[in-house]
């Protein structure tokens, strides 16, 4: 099996460079082959580069202590996958699994013994950027950037065109070697994916639940996987319990984080499609040149209902539309439940997006905290117009669809409380937008 994948690797590295090309062909406005400035990975070589950081390279982690650290990265949020996905395969196992550590817009990997950390972040310019960090010596800082290798995965649509850079989450049933146990990569998960069918090939740590999910499974290649749910033991409150993690940071690969790291994978897709499809159909059109300061009203028409296509699934996305139930109570063990909530912004009832729930959905409130990322104050003004004015129109009760009818009257008043206080560019249009029709 290992030979095949290495075959298919071997195969699409061939055309990778044309990746890049590609993209420079299909989406000429987005400049993705420049170099990109608005991601926190370009702000750490800048930092570094002054002579205001140094990173310290300590055994036997290397760099990725100082990383995280100069990152703000919290340990606690230490996802561990041990199926075969990645530039370093050779290096996975259920022994030796990756370690992913992240915040809201970027993930840092690690497995022992690596040659580089494996860096993707998201740049509110051009969409999900990937780096190498060199792991070997520390007499060598070298942060490069990826343009060929990791693209030949994380396009939507590989290299058949028409796809965009993206984040990838996949559950992969895979033996202790970390083989794939179908013969195939595994499928993408997001909010919309039963929990019991999520976390194949990642190992999953908290508090005992009676939520049923796909994590911790390690059987041998020949076993039966026609009810894989069955094969599942379980959380573990420890992950010692199935390998040495000595050299890890921690012995976690936290459910919380695991659920978070999904969603957010899910909706920084959406903004990425949203980006480049948007601006690309404005240049198309001749009007890219101003789309930065475009409006909605200022979209022709019939820009406008393409527009919507792209857009639409974005703002469902943000409201949690069909996310998937949590079916039994889940509980951090790591601690990533208080960090990720501290993180703010609130208003002055302390209420925040970042609030967790975990009894029967994840977020307490159904609109995404990624309402205030970077990558989304990146989209086209009229993107986030339109955006904005459906979110007014789902909050005040102007759209009774029944995609969000699971957003009770009393729950729209406090999200638009909440954003109000804590969204000034919100805030500063939502009186506007009462006197416009919807979009």
């Amino acid at each position: 099996m290992r030979s095949l994948l290495f075959g298919l690797l071997a195969v699409l590295a061939l055309s990778a460079h044309a990746q890049g090309i590609r993209y420079t062909a299909e989406y000429p406005t987005i400049g993705y082959a420049d170099r990109p400035t608005h991601n926190a990975i370009a702000r750490l070589q800048e930092r570094i580069n002054r002579g205001e950081l140094k990173l310290e390279f300590r055994e036997p982690r290397g760099y990725l202590d100082s990383v995280l650290k100069a990152l703000g990265i919290d340990p606690g949020s230490q996802t561990l996958v041990y199926s075969k996905t990645s530039l370093q395969l050779d290096l996975i196992s259920g022994g030796t699994p990756r370690a992913i550590f992240f915040d809201d817009d970027t993930y840092v990997a690690w497995i022992p013994r690596t040659r580089f950390l494996e860096i993707a972040t998201m740049d509110g310019v051009v969409g999900p950027v990937f780096y190498t960090l060199s792991n070997t010596s520390p007499d060598e800082i070298r942060i490069d950037r990826e343009t060929s290798r990791c693209l030949t995965c994380h396009d939507t649509w590989g290299m058949t065109g028409g796809g965009v850079p993206t984040f990838l989450f996949l559950s992969t049933l895979v033996d202790e070697q970390g083989e794939s146990l179908t013969g195939q990569p595994g499928a993408s998960t997001s909010d919309r994916t039963s929990i019991r069918e999520r976390w194949a090939g990642w190992y999953v740590t908290g508090e005992p639940t009676k939520q049923t999910h796909l994590g911790n499974i390690l059987v041998e290649p020949d076993a039966d996987t026609s009810t894989p749910e069955s094969l599942s033991p379980g959380n573990a409150d420890s992950v010692k319990a199935y390998f040495d993690a000595s050299a890890y940071l921690t012995d976690k690969s936290d459910i919380v984080a695991l659920l978070v790291f999904e969603h957010q994978a899910y909706v920084g897709n959406l903004i990425t499609r949203a980006n480049y499809k948007s601006r690309t159909l404005l240049d198309r059109n001749g009007l890219e040149a101003s789309s930065k300061a475009l409006s909605w009203a200022e979209v022709p028409a019939p820009l406008q209902k393409q527009m919507k296509a792209m857009l639409e699934p974005l703002v469902q996305a943000l409201f949690f539309v069909g996310a998937a139930p949590v079916e039994s109570e889940i509980r951090s063990s790591s601690g990533f439940d208080r960090w990720f909530e501290s993180r703010g912004p609130r208003d002055r009832s302390g209420r925040s997006l970042r609030e967790l729930d975990l009894r029967v959905q994840v977020f307490r409130h159904p609109l995404s905290y990624l309402i205030y990322s970077e990558a989304f104050a990146g989209l086209p003004a009229f993107a986030k117009e339109y955006v904005h004015r459906r979110i007014e129109d789902v909050l005040s009760g102007r759209e009774q669809a029944p995609a969000y009818a699971h957003i009770s009257a009393d729950e729209r008043r406090t999200l638009r409380e909440i954003l109000v206080a804590t969204k000034p560019e919100f805030a500063a249009s939502e009186a506007a937008w009462k006197t416009l029709p919807s979009p």
